[in-house]
């Protein structure tokens, strides 16, 4: 198994980087999360998967260890593949999934393209342990998180809104700002709509 690579950054993409280590270059596939973190110098390090099937071998790098990990529990699960890994990566940073798994956040796992509901319901069922004992999180019980989260929807419904598209902004501003009250998810969420 290849662990990392490092060496001369020749091409970088959003998807895709090439680094030359000792005359070979390597096509190493990559989260959007890992671009922004790849420094424009000539040098690079990435940690590395490869990927092997029988009509491909697929090289994917990460910026850190952690993302690396995540990404090999998220094909662990049926329906996940690299590619759709890859795009959840993009989508989120890893501490998002990480805290969205934990919380059994299904809608954040949903709003990823190319995640249904069955899935991010099975992403969560299946890694929520093993994301709790990974990264030594305390599990997020229905507290104040969701119940705010649930009282602020409730509330527009009420005011007419639909609720999938208010559930999707409630989201975004969680992530946002986590700590915010009914009030402030209101207030935030009707300036939107």
């Amino acid at each position: 198994m290849i662990a990392h690579i490092q060496g001369k950054l020749v091409e970088k993409t959003p998807t895709e980087v090439v680094i030359e280590c000792h005359g070979v270059g390597y096509e190493i596939h990559i989260s959007l999360h890992t671009y922004s973190q790849i420094p424009d110098s000539e040098n690079v390090k990435l940690y590395t998967f490869l990927q092997i099937k029988e009509d491909a071998h697929s090289l994917f790098g990460f910026a850190d260890k952690k993302e690396r990990e995540l990404f090999k529990l998220l094909i662990s699960v049926s329906g996940i593949g690299a590619s759709i890994a890859r795009t959840m990566l993009s989508s989120l940073n890893p501490e998002q999934i990480i805290q969205a798994i934990a919380a059994n956040d299904v809608g954040t796992v949903q709003s990823i393209k190319g995640i249904g509901l069955k899935t991010a319901q099975r992403v969560i069922l299946d890694l929520k342990d093993k994301v709790l004992k990974i990264y030594a999180i305390e599990e997020i019980s229905g507290g104040s998180y969701n119940t705010n989260k649930e009282e602020a929807l409730s509330a527009l419904e009420v005011l007419g809104y639909i609720r999938k598209n208010a559930e999707k902004v409630v989201e975004k501003i969680i992530v946002n700002s986590p700590a915010a009250t009914v009030e402030e998810l209101i207030k935030q969420a009707l300036k939107v709509l």
